[in-house]
């Protein structure tokens, strides 16, 4: 990678900081192990989010947040409690350009830049029970609950390697089980303690309440063609052979208002805080085209 002396020369030390939190963010790696091209969109990453905070630390907005210094040691110590010791910390800073005493004034500006933001998305439109009732019925489907199946398994594993689990042998098992099973479906759980290979045996095969999609795809075909206490038949997958009772059929159903209101109208405060802040910093630097670090 580039020489990370001269890549910083003349930059303030909390743009390192930006350096390595880009870095972390977007290759979830320290400075020195990035190549050329990752360093390089790290740079222009850096770049932007450091321009924008020095922006927004000069704001009139920023005079109303005041950080105590016994959050920026916690936040500096949350950092460092990450490493076996001290010397690991500190070396591990090192390499990336940083000392604790940059990284505490770098956490200090990062925590007075998320305090302006939360003191802008303050400033947000108030969601009202109008608004939830209009997003529910313009998004319905979003509240809709898929059909699910309470299942049981029992699974006879394929290996060639053994007598017993050689693939006809395993075939003519799983028929036989199913014989078993098909018109007495009371002692599917039984069966699935005497003969499953799933961890699943030990509590009679329970698979648990599925909504489809949740196992492999002909199994998922298997269980959703099944009428409330159907047992399927032998059904092969790269494990080996399954059998499936589909003991209850929930059918789908639509969450009702009341119930997703919360939901609802917490989603649509976050969208709105989100959206405040946004049109808020792209004022700032609509506004401010220059501003010194």
């Amino acid at each position: 990678m580039p020489n990370l002396s001269f890549a910083i020369m003349g930059k303030p030390p909390a743009y390192r900081y930006h350096l390595l939190r880009n870095a972390l963010e977007a290759f979830q790696k320290n400075l020195p192990h990035l190549d050329e091209k990752e360093f390089n969109r790290v740079c222009q990453r850096a770049d932007r989010s450091f321009h924008l905070e020095s922006l927004a630390l000069q704001s009139p907005e920023a005079s109303q947040i005041l950080i105590q210094p016994e959050r920026v040691d916690m936040a500096l110590q949350e950092i460092a409690d990450r490493y076996p010791n001290d010397e690991d910390f500190t070396i591990d800073l090192s390499q990336n350009g940083l000392t604790p005493d940059t990284l505490r004034q770098a956490l200090q500006r990062e925590l007075l830049f998320d305090g302006i933001l939360q003191k802008v998305a303050s400033r947000s439109i108030t969601i009202g029970d109008i608004d939830v009732q209009l997003y529910y019925e313009m998004n319905r489907e979003r509240f809709t609950q898929p059909e699910t199946r309470l299942v049981r398994q029992i699974l006879v594993t394929v290996n060639n390697d053994y007598a017993e689990n050689q693939y006809d042998t395993v075939l003519q098992r799983i028929r036989s089980i199913a014989a078993q099973a098909t018109g007495n479906v009371k002692q599917f759980g039984k069966l699935a303690r005497q003969y499953s290979e799933c961890p699943t045996a030990m509590e009679g095969g329970k698979l648990g309440n599925l909504p489809y999609g949740k196992l492999y795809p002909q199994l998922d075909a298997a269980l959703f063609a099944l009428s409330a206490g159907q047992v399927s038949a032998p059904i092969e997958t790269e494990l080996g052979f399954h059998l499936l009772l589909c003991e209850h059929i929930y059918p789908a159903q639509q969450v009702s208002l009341t119930k997703a209101k919360a939901q609802i109208r917490t989603q649509l405060q976050e969208r709105a805080q989100r959206n405040c802040q946004k049109e808020w910093l792209k004022q700032l630097q609509t506004s401010t085209p220059e501003v010194s670090s």
